[in-house]
């Protein structure tokens, strides 16, 4: 089995809801074709931690009943996408310079959400999540510059590469913290083979399961990012696509790890 647990399709009205606002919006901006720009990537981050906040709510039941079924997994996606992209669009057709206003209504909409899962938590554990995400950005700058010394044309990618590194740093560290420190489970069939393989080796007593997943992640991050370089310097907008995919699968589980961490831990 390839499904992550807890993988399922809203029901029928939502799915059918989803489907069209998709529709909409990408027929919207292929019809348009919007400038994409490093600036218009990063623009998305904040869209990206609003899918993973709103995905922990849903965890934790903190949504209302008329929400839920568009904050769980895959359905958080397409919601995200909808919102995000109907912004872009919105902003676009206006005649907008998009990046900063489409990052500051995600901004907007993500501070709420938030507030309601800090709210939610009787306690606040902080600690564990805010450790993962300084070695994270310790081994993302590490692996980042051994890319560009070994590497060179990587440097084409520029901040989106860089965030791809970082992004999926974040996520296996993260995922190593919650399994070997704080007693979380995985929930893809695919990842916990690796945690599966790292509890089967000599070093798992002494530093936990979850250090081959954290390489395995590395190791992706840093293949793909040299592998769409000349994609990003013939092709900009399409190789910055395809970057802003592979990001948005790593910062998404990531962010959703740390928010989850910080008000469940015990």
């Amino acid at each position: 089995m390839v499904i992550p647990t807890g993988f399922a399709l809203p029901p029928f009205p939502y799915l059918l809801g989803l489907t069209l606002g998709l529709a909409a919006v990408a027929a919207t901006l292929v019809a348009r074709r919007p400038t994409i720009s490093e600036r218009h990537v990063l623009a998305l981050v904040p869209w990206v931690l609003v899918g993973a906040t709103g995905h922990v709510l849903y965890v934790v039941g903190g949504l209302p009943a008329a929400l839920r079924p568009l904050a769980g997994a895959p359905a958080v996606y397409a919601s995200v996408a909808v919102v995000a992209g109907g912004a872009w669009a919105g902003l676009d057709t206006a005649g907008r310079d998009t990046p900063r206003p489409l990052a500051a209504i995600g901004t907007a909409v993500l501070a709420p959400l938030l507030g309601v899962a800090i709210a939610s938590a009787a306690s606040l554990e902080p600690v564990w999540p805010g450790l993962a995400v300084v070695v994270a950005g310790l081994l993302a700058a590490g692996t980042w510059r051994a890319l560009l010394a070994v590497r060179p044309d990587v440097a084409a990618t520029g901040r989106i590469g860089a965030l791809v590194v970082f992004a999926h740093a974040l996520d296996g560290v993260s995922t190593a913290v919650g399994v070997d420190v704080l007693g979380f489970g995985e929930r893809s069939p695919l990842s916990q083979e690796i945690l599966d393989f790292g509890a089967a080796l000599p070093t798992a007593d002494l530093i936990g399961s979850g250090w081959p997943f954290v390489a395995v992640k590395l190791a992706l991050a840093a293949v793909i990012a040299v592998a769409l370089a000349d994609l990003v310097r013939d092709e900009p907008a399409e190789g910055y696509a395809l970057l802003t995919l592979v990001a948005v699968v790593g910062l998404g589980p990531a962010f959703h790890n740390l928010v989850l961490f910080t008000i469940s831990a015990a």
